[in-house]
């Protein structure tokens, strides 16, 4: 019984860093915020759940189960919990998914630099404010256009939108 357990827990070991390190590589291989979010989320639910519950197999008593029952609890929420957070943080932003139908998808695949799906169409650095694939969108809404990174907001106007 003994030899099962282990065997079984050092399955769910292996699974959940196997998972972390597939949440890794999403980070580096994905073309946008979105799907890098998507990757990390997801494989770092699943591979600290995989972990915690290979390791809640050897615990030698109860307690050690109690407190390990509590450690995945917290995280089963509080890690899809971040990522929906910093997800709406980003489309409240502006910033829009990478998606291959649009107009504005090969200006957007420039910005993957390097892995020869589009040719850049301007000189424009993604890095600077306004530069990008986003940017006919954000200058027909009337946001980004006049102001430098750093300057005051003038008379009547504020960080907060309705």
């Amino acid at each position: 019984m003994a030899g099962m357990l282990d065997s079984l827990s050092w399955i769910l070991l292996l699974l959940g860093g196997f998972l972390g390190i597939t949440g890794a590589v999403g980070l580096f291989r994905f073309p946008d915020f979105y799907t890098r979010l998507h990757a990390a989320s997801v494989t770092d639910t699943l591979c600290a759940g995989f972990i915690v519950l290979g390791l809640m197999l050897q615990a030698p008593d109860a307690m050690m189960v109690i407190k390990l029952l509590l450690i995945l609890l917290i995280l089963a929420y509080t890690s899809p919990t971040a990522a929906h957070a910093l997800a709406k943080a980003a489309m409240h932003s502006g910033l829009q998914p990478l998606l291959s139908d649009t107009p504005d998808a090969p200006v957007a695949a420039a910005a993957l630099q390097g892995t020869g799906q589009a040719e850049p169409q301007s000189e424009a650095s993604f890095d600077e404010p306004g530069a990008g694939p986003d940017q006919e969108q954000r200058s027909s809404a009337g946001e980004g256009q006049g102001r430098k990174p750093g300057e005051e907001f003038g008379e009547g106007e504020s960080t907060l939108t309705p």
